[in-house]
């Protein structure tokens, strides 16, 4: 990259803190959906001050979209002085809950051992702003670039993005003829290229049967009992088979390479006691019982199978359990991503890791879906990757922080990619 960006950066050091501070002393806590028009007005009047061409935009409709919480996104384009290729950087502004076992304000912002702590500084408010300051900085040192810079804050990521990337994608904001390189700084490590992402399956089973005095429990049918078979099914079949199941996609941690499920939560019987409530519950058999599954599946497996298997398990029970009785209800599924090593973005981003960090980067995939795929799926746009500042592990994590340092190096990586994609080599 060129001296004068690089030192353009640096001189952004101060201003970068305050704007991660700014972004994540707006909660933008999901669900329910808090403060996504607030942070949407701010980075607004950021982007506007800087000569983008800004829009606030709503996804009607779409899941949790409500006058209470409004799914509010911001679009931002600044066009370069010739014709040119489209660079989108994408992040998403809603944070998880906060949890337990803070030492810091988790929306205080605050600085320390050169580290700015708090929910979604990693994930992913740390990378928003260092994809903001580097394409200032690149602005200002080159304002006769080609094409276009686009800079977008979006919803509900977390909850699956379809209040935020998805509708985009769906109103043709992600379409190839309008973007042709996009970078989602998610903190996969400043030296890391996240080309795509393993698959996701979401269903609840609930297995029935039939309430009775708890007294007299052979009067009834307990479906407590029933799921605990399912259960044992799991132990004894799929999750060995899924266990000796092995990607060829760069998956990290080690353990996500595997094929896996988690039983995200299991309801039977009556439900909680209001809080306060100090009194015994009633004596009933449950009549009904249900499970929610979040199974992640690898490129090499379909969804048909990971679908099927499950389902095979379940009506070998009903043939050979008395009175077993289950529905299955499909929540949500995401197809596996994957962005080929070749393409120009990556080629892009893998140059500018070596120029300004002197390493080769490396190659990775997510074990959890992330918004690409929504604009691979929907958008049909395949030049895009996942490329940020933050340590992966720490997102969703009590006390979580983004070093200042990352966030700069990877602001210089995001210039230099711009340098090469939006300007003549001989520059």
């Amino acid at each position: 990259m060129t001296t004068v960006l690089s030192s353009a950066i640096d001189a952004k050091r101060d201003d970068l803190i305050a704007l991660t501070q700014d972004l994540i002393r707006i909660p933008t806590l999901n669900p329910p959906g808090r403060d996504y028009r607030l942070i949407c007005e701010y980075l607004d009047k950021r982007l506007a001050d800087h000569g983008f061409q800004t829009e606030l935009i709503r996804a009607h409709g779409t899941p949790g979209d409500s006058d209470k919480y409004p799914r509010w996104n911001m679009v931002a384009r600044r066009e370069g002085t010739h014709p040119g290729d489209c660079v989108h950087f994408n992040s998403h502004t809603d944070v998880v809950e906060v949890g337990a076992g803070w030492t810091f304000d988790p929306f205080g912002a605050e600085v320390s051992d050169g580290k700015i702590y708090g929910r979604g500084t990693c994930d992913m408010k740390g990378g928003l702003a260092a994809s903001i300051i580097a394409a200032e900085a690149f602005i200002e040192t080159h304002p006769d670039f080609a094409g276009a810079i686009e800079i977008s804050g979006t919803a509900d990521e977390e909850t699956g993005g379809y209040g935020g990337v998805a509708y985009l994608a769906e109103q043709g904001y992600f379409d190839p003829k309008r973007v042709q390189h996009v970078i989602i700084p998610e903190p996969l490590n400043k030296d890391r290229i996240c080309l795509g992402h393993r698959g996701g399956w979401w269903a609840e089973i609930e297995t029935k049967g039939e309430i009775a005095h708890g007294a007299m429990p052979f009067l009834g049918d307990c479906a407590v009992r029933h799921m605990g078979a399912v259960l044992q099914e799991f132990e004894d079949k799929l999750f060995p088979a899924m266990a000796a199941r092995y990607t060829e996609m760069p998956v990290v941690p080690e353990g996500a390479r595997q094929s896996t499920m988690n039983i995200n939560s299991i309801h039977g019987g009556e439900a909680e006691p209001e809080p306060g409530f100090t009194g015994l519950q009633a004596h009933c058999v449950p009549d009904s019982c249900r499970i929610v599954i979040d199974r992640r599946f690898l490129v090499e497996e379909s969804l048909d199978q990971v679908r099927g298997e499950v389902t095979d398990l379940l009506e070998g029970l009903r043939k050979t359990r008395a009175n077993f009785d289950y529905e299955i209800t499909e929540r949500n599924s995401v197809l596996p991503s994957m962005t080929d090593k070749g393409a120009p973005i990556v080629t892009t981003v893998a140059r500018a890791i070596e120029d300004v960090m002197g390493k080769e980067p490396q190659y990775v995939a997510s074990p959890g879906s992330y918004d690409q795929k929504h604009i691979d799926r929907i958008g049909t746009l395949k030049n895009c990757i996942a490329y940020g500042p933050g340590i992966l592990d720490l997102a969703h994590k009590p006390d979580e922080y983004i070093g200042i340092d990352d966030m700069i190096d990877s602001a210089k990586v995001m210039g230099a990619a711009l340098q090469t994609l939006l300007l003549p080599t001989s520059d």
